[in-house]
């Protein structure tokens, strides 16, 4: 794995995503992958349940969104990507995730974990780092 396949499958993931219908997913996910949404959501398992999946979260194939990624770590097998997803004109919903992927022999994806951040999230402790007791 090096950070041209990674660039190239993180295009792919976003052509596919404006893509109509999910029969190309599976230049994407192997056949038994794992997608995970949150590192505390059960995950996903196997292509028929993402393409479920990902049809549901969706809008459709002509949702409007614009997508940035910074591949931050290559290693092995493993690859962290930084996403900012902004969706809507004027934009309506924004996010900001890491992805940690882990791809199989072929170069397709056999793990897919997100960590997704939005606007209004807060931290349980103040913005001045102080800790309220």
């Amino acid at each position: 794995m090096d950070r041209k396949h990674v660039n190239d499958w993180l295009a792919a993931y976003e052509r596919v995503w404006r893509t109509p219908g999910t029969n190309d997913l599976v230049t994407l996910f192997t056949e038994d992958a794992s997608y995970q949404q949150g590192p505390y959501w059960t995950p996903v398992v196997g292509l028929p349940a993402i393409a479920r999946m990902w049809e549901k979260q969706r809008k459709g194939p002509d949702e409007v969104f614009q997508m940035t990624s910074e591949i931050v770590a290559v290693e092995g097998d493993t690859a962290v990507s930084r996403q900012e997803v902004r969706y809507g004109e004027p934009v309506e919903q924004e996010y900001r995730d890491l992805w940690i992927m882990r791809f199989a022999d072929d170069g397709r994806c056999r793990s897919f974990e997100e960590w997704p951040f939005w606007p209004g999230q807060q931290p349980a402790n103040p913005a001045d780092g102080s800790i309220e007791q």
